[in-house]
C-alpha cells in the first residue's frame, strides 16, 4: 500500500492543475472579453497621456 500513498499527492496536484488550466482557457473570451479589453485600453491610454518627467543630462 506504500505505492498508493506515494501516488495520491501527485495525482491530486495533477487534477487541480488541469482544473486550473481549464478554468484559465475558458476565461479567455466570452462575455467578459470586451470588458477586460476596455479596461486594458483605458489603462494604456492613461499611461500614454501621463506627462513624463524631463530627463537630467547630468552635465
Amino acid at each position: 500500500m506504500d505505492y498508493v500513498s506515494a501516488l495520491v499527492p501527485p495525482v491530486v496536484m495533477a487534477v487541480f492543475f488541469i482544473g486550473l488550466i481549464v478554468t484559465i482557457v475558458k476565461a479567455q473570451g466570452g462575455a467578459n472579453k470586451a470588458k477586460e479589453d476596455a479596461v486594458v485600453d483605458a489603462a494604456l491610454a492613461r499611461a500614454e497621456s501621463a506627462p513624463r518627467p524631463a530627463k537630467d543630462t547630468g552635465a
